[in-house]
């Protein structure tokens, strides 16, 4: 019996399809975008995406980790977008927030609910009890590491701790996209304002 469910366990890397991790993940983009986390179901992935239920498991160990690698997929994906937007400036601390926020902007728009479902996983608990990192957190720190950059090179004021200041960026950005939307006011307007108030606080004298 110990041999048979080592030779499973063993067996089990080898079944495992790219195709039909592909599949996976693109059904369960869309059903943790359309219906939440929560109301998302192993087999709902599964049967959206058209496989067998056993299926799921060959590539995950369940919903929580499909969901983890959902996360991972849009925090890469939405930092492709902002690196490419920076690249393309001249490096001033003005234009690398400007462009940052216009690409955020951007992936909400070219791919509506993502970064909202994503945002859940402050939500969601292992079974040990340990919470997962939020996305909102771990931009934050993405954040952080520009301005202590920024800092380092002498385009930023110098008295702030990075880690505070990341979080804060991230927090604003967050709060006014909510009200902009919200609101009814316009995108430039928001990041023109935003961008404005950002660089006054952290270019130097």
């Amino acid at each position: 019996m110990v041999s048979d469910t080592l030779s499973k366990a063993e067996a089990r890397p080898a079944r495992r399809r790219p195709e039909s991790l592909a599949k996976l993940k693109r059904a369960a983009r869309k059903l943790f975008v359309e219906r939440g986390y929560h109301a998302t179901r192993p087999q709902d992935i599964a049967r959206e995406a058209g496989l067998g239920h056993g299926t799921f498991y060959l590539h995950y160990d369940d919903k929580r980790a499909c969901f983890l690698a959902f996360v991972e997929d849009a925090r890469v994906e939405l930092q492709h977008y902002v690196d490419s937007r920076v690249a393309a400036t001249d490096g001033s601390l003005e234009h690398t927030i400007a462009a940052s926020l216009n690409a955020i902007y951007d992936y909400s728009e070219s791919h509506p609910g993502v970064l909202g479902a994503a945002m859940t996983d402050e939500a969601v608990i292992d079974a040990e009890g340990v919470q997962a990192t939020p996305l909102l957190i771990r931009w934050g720190c993405d954040w952080a590491r520009h301005v202590q950059r920024s800092m380092d090179e002498g385009t930023a004021v110098g008295i702030y701790d990075a880690e505070i200041v990341g979080q804060a960026i991230l927090g604003a950005i967050h709060q006014t996209g909510s009200e902009g939307s919200r609101s009814g006011r316009r995108r430039q307007d928001v990041i023109d304002n935003l961008t404005r108030f950002l660089v006054r606080a952290l270019k130097p004298d």
